[in-house]
């Protein structure tokens, strides 16, 4: 496939962009131009999953790094959502601009104390597209190649990354997409449970990928009422309690596909108890290699990274 049929998406929409939009625009073509061949994910049936992106190298939940983990060999691209005032569905961790990567309408450092005003659910996706989130440098992440790039719409994400995959003549990924949403949040950074998974389920049918993503969340309204209606589609449940593998079943109330822990909290226990349960266990977020390692030793189903080539690179040895 030519080069300009695959940025066709992007390009079509130059006239309406401002200076971050075409900067990222950019970089997203310096990125893909010069690759001649792609990397394919490792033989391995570990479902690598590249969080946010691959935040370790590139600015996270942004088009170049899911660009990025696809073409580093992910099978799964781990991404956040949350609502626009204008019911967009928007790729983001947090339901407002961060303070350690985002910066003002006016291009200024956004500071803790104020991050909060910059609620998105108060916001058009129009002012939204208008801040930069991926120059700033981030403190934990020395290698992150830093550019200027906007929140991205799911539907661009989606559509970008599906037009890389066919270009290069790649397997499908899959998309493991968390609600951030919590109970104490409703109406105020974003919509209630039901709605928000309706907006957010729409833009998947719309893409046709239902057989390709994973919702997941550590609010179980999100996968009860996913569940309730539709019961095809594949769930997980973030963990970062304390709590057992069974009492955190008996407050989602069934058994999801998928049970997604802070990899320290993974042992032999919980492994076996999954298997039992017929669940298969994807622990967040595992960026060292002796930790990766000890993941891999313990035979998880997947693992989320911040550097998904560091995964891959040892389920290679």
């Amino acid at each position: 496939m030519p080069m300009n049929t695959l940025l066709v998406p992007l390009t079509s929409r130059c006239a309406n962009m401002n200076l971050n939009q075409l900067s990222t625009l950019t970089i997203f073509f310096s990125i893909l131009i010069p690759l001649a061949t792609v990397a394919q994910s490792s033989t391995t049936s570990l479902d690598v999953q590249g969080h946010r992106g691959c935040r370790g190298l590139l600015p996270e939940n942004t088009i170049p790094a899911f660009i990025k983990a696809v073409e580093l060999g992910v099978t799964t691209l781990e991404l956040d959502v949350v609502i626009s005032q204008d019911q967009q569905v928007v790729v983001s961790h947090e339901p407002f601009l961060s303070h350690t990567i985002c910066r003002d309408l006016n291009g200024e450092p956004i500071t803790e104390e104020k991050e909060k005003e910059y609620n998105l659910y108060q916001m058009s996706y129009k002012e939204i597209a208008q801040c930069d989130c991926g120059s700033r440098s981030h403190p934990q992440f020395p290698e992150q190649q830093n550019f200027v790039a906007p929140k991205p719409l799911l539907k661009e994400v989606i559509d970008s990354v599906e037009q890389f995959i066919k270009a290069y003549n790649l397997s499908p990924v899959f998309y493991n997409i968390e609600t951030k949403c919590t109970p104490t949040g409703d109406g105020t950074f974003h919509p209630e449970p039901d709605e928000f998974v309706d907006l957010l389920l729409s833009v998947i049918q719309e893409n046709d990928i239902e057989k390709r993503v994973i919702i997941q969340s550590f609010d179980v309204r999100t996968l009860q009422y996913t569940r309730k209606k539709h019961p095809s589609l594949a769930l997980a449940l973030l963990v970062g309690n304390n709590d057992s593998a069974e009492q955190n079943l008996s407050y989602l109330g069934f058994t999801p596909n998928f049970y997604s822990p802070h990899f320290q909290l993974v042992n032999e226990e919980l492994i076996n108890f999954a298997q039992q349960e017929n669940m298969k266990v994807v622990p967040w977020t595992v960026n060292k290699p002796e930790d990766i390692q000890r993941m891999l030793d313990l035979n998880v189903d997947g693992i989320i990274s911040d550097y998904p080539d560091r995964v891959i690179i040892l389920t290679k040895d």
